[in-house]
């Protein structure tokens, strides 16, 4: 895996963190970005706001906040799309996103409201774009 230039990923987390808030009106409390080939990974640590995480507490709450999400990616993601594309240079061919609403053991379950959200590139990223100025073109 290869970590983005920290401008371009600071981007794509900026981007991500504005549709998040504009979908949802609850900020994560932070943001990952990661490429691998030609698989773009953002994940939202904290995406879940404080209603969600006590409705994820129950497995039926959890499946309703899980589709809730689901649904809501697929409804809004296109501006995401676009925006890693402007920051790229590369076309999105497709995108999906999971919540991951508990985790722990029979004794101790915690809500960790973590959202992966996984875009997968027309095609690879040159390593000596990501030293440009994130609109995809490195001069």
């Amino acid at each position: 895996m290869k970590n983005l230039d920290p401008g371009v990923a600071q981007q794509i987390a900026e981007a991500a963190i504005a549709l998040q808030q504009q979908r949802t009106g609850h900020e994560p409390k932070s943001v990952a970005v990661v490429l691998s080939g030609e698989t773009l990974l953002i994940t939202l640590h904290g995406a879940l706001s404080p209603a969600e995480q006590t409705l994820a507490q129950s497995p039926e709450g959890a499946a309703r906040v899980q589709e809730f999400h689901r649904q809501l990616f697929a409804s809004s993601a296109e501006e995401l799309r676009q925006a890693i594309k402007r920051i790229t240079g590369v076309e999105v061919r497709d995108a999906t996103a999971e919540v991951e609403t508990t985790s722990g053991t029979v004794m101790q379950v915690f809500t960790t409201g973590t959202m992966v959200q996984v875009f997968l590139l027309a095609r690879g990223v040159p390593a000596d774009s990501w030293s440009g100025n994130g609109s995809g073109d490195p001069s």
